[in-house]
């Protein structure tokens, strides 16, 4: 015999799907035996039976027999052919079993029922309807043009009560009822009315279903035991979404795991009131999470231990989210997000002052630490909102979050939104804590790092100094904090060109980095970054190299290949290649790392800009000069709007397009642009740093092409000096600068001057950078034309045909330096 079972939760439209099969058969003279519809709740089902073959089959039944007896009888004289059965809401197939037909083909059983009755009987599961059914369904009720023109509140409706087909039903006909009411207006009345809304209670005659849609839940819930109406409440607490059972073990950790098993599966889901949706994860319907929040405010004393019990767990999951999640942390966490966001929704109140900020801060780490800087901000803020409407305005935890909101504005680029917050949070934090106190030190560090990234040395390296000495005397000269002031100090030093005082800060927090966290770990990778572009600063390329891969792997490893710190990886070590004049290594990377950016970040940001600087000063170097231009003067632009006139980066963005202007032999507009760079670069950074000395050489370069011969030698002698002051003797920098003024002189004819300088740069390119750069390219160039100029054309033929080789290798056939070696080249003959 053929028994199916229609199975799943009150109200999702079982009884429906059994009688429009059974009309459908009957349309089609299918099962000649008949239909037989039995009520398992209505009364006893072996009356049912037996009535229905007296009245309907008109069976004279027997004297004597008991109840089963006559139930047999009807069944072994049942009209010929097949029939089908339908017992409706059976539940309990034990009750249903002992009146079932014979074992008999010609007899067909169809169950509706809100059980799972398990394997020895074949079911199918009935879903809520998709969005498309449940608009669909309201159409054939209400009419399409009313539901069609307030489209969106009707999708609202069908999510009020999660595409539930009685839930739909019962609106549609109560929308029926009242033609002039509007969908907004339903929907207000169910906000403030719940599931006690009328228009959820109140069936009307001719429906299919016999109840109201909480009605309908009752009856599986009068069904739970004490421990199980228990469990169902704390579920109610969690949002509409997939629940990781961790989270409810968390909040019930004092109940042994398996017996808690036991009442979910036994419980809940047998009963079709919960839902696992994949290994370990279970999901409630809306309705049913509406329901059992309705239960839970019934009983007063649960409804306090499940509160504090919910919220104790769910912000000790948000604590769990720490400063730098890696991506499987993120990945395990995704789940969690849901649920952390409906407790700050729904049960804020419950919240101690302790537990208050949890919340808000893990779930906007969640976002800020994936770049979804967007995502975070609404977070941050309500955390301040929070803690000042709890707290007032002085309190640490308001502290926390000002400092929070600022350092996120900080990643977004928004300077002057972020400095004013954190003032404000270092002068709280040390009203509140006294002067030396661990939150008082990260606060100097946050503020000195927002001076730092705006070119505000000066007022950075006091609070980077200040916060370093109070983190060794408070935490001991071995900890995080400590190892991250030194990287910041580090930081600074290396900015302004501070690079002896820079590396053994930079070395000793990596090695502390790596003590405390291991050799895997994102703060570690930051680390090797840092060092990495310090040695490339100092032309130390083979040194860097190596530090910069392992980084960008492990930072992918953590985070996933998509991330703000993967690009900045990226374009630090295309950036490296650009110096190296491995172009063809470095494009891909710039571009890759451009394009990241504005995907995680936006098309306006501090970062992108850099990017677009980046990927246009390699064009630049290749020649490729029209694709560089409108790339510089984007950047400059978005530079300019976003850290205002005066940062170095500005500056760093008027050089470059100075010197693109210059390549290209349009002095009238580089002038001015140079000029403006190195006043705001000696504003900025003071008269000496590397930076001061690279726009004193572009500048004199400039001169130099126009043949200001008088004005371009002070400038190139005092950019060396600099130069060798700052780097040391063996620089690519000072390099570069010899070969300039050794330009200058041969320009002039002094040609006895300018050779040695010419035979120095070239051998301190050649050890620097390898005999295959184009930098040494450039060098050769230089002084084969120097030794053409005094008629020693056989040395000039021998390091034009060097130089044209690297060039062709490195640079291409049809680079314009190419092309004018190679006329340099013919000349000789």
């Amino acid at each position: 015999m053929a028994i199916t079972a229609i199975s799943g939760m009150g109200g999702i439209g079982k009884t429906e799907l059994a009688l429009q099969y059974a009309i459908a058969q009957l349309a089609q003279e299918q099962y000649p035996g008949g239909f037989c519809w039995l009520r398992a709740r209505d009364q006893e089902i072996a009356t049912q039976i037996v009535v229905f073959a007296q009245t309907k089959l008109g069976l004279t039944l027997p004297d004597g027999l008991d109840e089963k007896g006559l139930v047999g009888y009807c069944w072994g004289h049942w009209r010929e052919g097949d029939v089908l059965v339908v017992i409706d809401d059976a539940t309990e197939f034990d009750a249903v079993e002992p009146y079932l037909p014979p074992s008999d083909p010609k007899f067909k059983v169809l169950l509706t029922t809100r059980l799972n009755l398990g394997s020895s009987v074949q079911s199918l599961s009935v879903e809520e309807l998709d969005n498309e059914s449940a608009l669909t369904l309201l159409e054939k009720l209400i009419g399409q043009e009313r539901v069609q023109s307030q489209l969106e509140d009707a999708k609202t409706l069908c999510g009020w009560v999660g595409n539930l087909p009685l839930g739909l039903e019962l609106l549609g006909r109560s929308l029926v009822q009242k033609p002039d009411w509007s969908f907004q207006k339903l929907i207000e009345r169910l906000e403030s009315r719940r599931l006690e809304a009328k228009a959820l209670t109140a069936r009307e005659s001719g429906m299919t279903a016999q109840l109201g849609v909480a009605a309908a839940l009752e009856l599986s819930w009068v069904e739970l035991s004490e421990t199980e109406q228990a469990l169902a409440c704390l579920l109610g607490m969690f949002a509409v979404a997939p629940i990781p059972w961790h989270l409810v073990e968390g909040c019930l950790s004092d109940q042994d795991k398996d017996d808690l098993e036991d009442i979910r599966d036994e419980g809940l889901i047998s009963r079709n009131l919960l839902k696992r949706v994949e290994q370990n994860t279970y999901q409630l319907h809306q309705i049913v999470q509406e329901f059992f929040r309705i239960k839970l405010n019934e009983d007063s004393e649960r409804e306090k231990s499940l509160k504090a019990a919910y919220c104790k767990a769910m912000v000790g999951i948000a604590q769990g989210i720490n400063y730098s999640p890696t991506l499987d942390v993120i990945a395990e966490m995704s789940a969690s997000i849901p649920h952390l966001e409906e407790l700050t929704r729904q049960w804020i109140d419950h919240l101690s002052d302790d537990q208050l900020i949890g919340p808000y801060v893990g779930i906007g780490r969640f976002y800020e630490w994936q770049g979804n800087y967007d995502l975070a901000l609404p977070w941050y803020q309500k955390c301040l909102e929070q803690t000042q409407q709890r707290f007032g305005n002085e309190h640490p935890y308001v502290a926390t979050s000002l400092n929070n909101l600022a350092a996120l504005y900080y990643n977004q680029g928004r300077y002057t939104d972020a400095e004013p917050l954190y003032v404000q949070a270092l002068e709280m934090t040390q009203k509140l804590l006294g002067n030396e106190h661990p939150d008082v030190a990260q606060s100097l560090n946050n503020l000195a790092a927002l001076y730092d990234n705006q070119g505000r040395y000066t007022e950075a390296e006091p609070l980077y100094v200040q916060a370093l000495e109070m983190y060794q005397k408070l935490l001991g000269n071995e900890h995080l904090s400590v190892a991250m002031s030194l990287n910041n100090l580090a930081a600074l030093y290396d900015n302004q060109g501070r690079y002896t005082e820079a590396e053994p800060l930079y070395v000793q927090a990596l090695e502390m980095y790596q003590k405390l966290l291991g050799n895997e770990h994102l703060d570690v990778a930051q680390s090797l970054n840092n060092l990495a572009s310090l040695y490339r600063n100092q032309g130390r390329y083979s040194e860097a190299e190596p530090l910069y891969v392992q980084a960008l792997e492990m930072t992918q490893k953590l985070l996933g290949n998509e991330h703000p710190d993967v690009a900045q990886s990226l374009n630090n070590l295309a950036a490296l290649y650009d110096n190296q004049g491995r172009y063809t290594e470095a494009e891909p990377l710039y571009v890759q790392a451009l394009e990241m950016r504005q995907k995680l970040l936006g098309n306006e940001h501090p970062d992108v800009a850099m990017s677009l600087n980046n990927l246009a000063g390699l064009y630049v170097n290749q020649g490729r000069y029209t694709e560089a231009e409108p790339l510089f003067v984007q950047a400059l632009e978005m530079t300019q709007k976003l850290l205002g006139n005066e940062h170095p980066y500005v500056a760093q963005s008027l050089n470059n397009l100075a010197a693109l202007y210059d390549n290209q032999g349009r002095y009238t507009e580089a002038e001015p642009l140079y000029v403006q760079a190195l006043e705001m670069r000696q504003k900025l950074l003071g008269n000496e740093h590397p930076y001061v000395a690279s726009s004193l050489n572009n500048l004199a370069s400039l001169y130099r092409n126009q043949g200001r011969y008088s004005e371009a030698e002070p400038l190139y002698v005092q950019a060396l000096e600099m130069t060798q002051k700052l780097l040391g003797n063996e620089h690519p920098d000072v390099a570069q600068s010899l070969n300039n003024l050794a330009a200058l002189y041969d320009n002039q004819g002094r040609y006895t001057e300018a050779e040695p300088l010419y035979v120095q740069a070239l051998e301190m390119y050649q050890k620097l950078l390898g005999n295959e750069h184009p930098n040494v390219a450039i060098s050769m160039w230089c002084l084969g034309a120097l030794y053409q100029k005094q008629g020693r054309n056989k040395d000039a033929e021998g390091l034009y045909r060097k130089a044209l080789v690297i060039f062709e290798e490195k640079l291409g056939s049809s680079h314009p330096d190419t092309q004018s070696l190679r006329n340099f080249l013919a000349s000789l003959s």
